[in-house]
């Protein structure tokens, strides 16, 4: 079993309350959550998109994507 496919079956065996705040540590950890409320990463993706305008990608193919690699999301 991947370690990600263990760590969702460990996840998901959390109360609601337990993965509420696990959730919260995990957003903060990324670069959107800088103490700059994450203008610094904006600038960078903003720069990335300008210099590469084919990176940029639809709502819909985000969507497509995510259920693509998390069928959890699904409807």
């Amino acid at each position: 079993m991947s370690v990600v496919a263990e760590a969702e079956k460990l996840v998901l065996s959390l109360s609601e309350k337990d993965r509420a705040e696990l959730v919260g540590k995990i957003l903060r950890s990324l670069p959107m959550y800088a103490e700059d409320g994450g203008l610094a990463e904006a600038r960078r993706r903003d720069r990335e998109m300008d210099e590469d305008p084919d990176s940029i990608i639809t709502m819909e193919q985000l969507d497509a994507r995510l259920v693509e690699h998390f069928p959890f999301l699904r409807n």
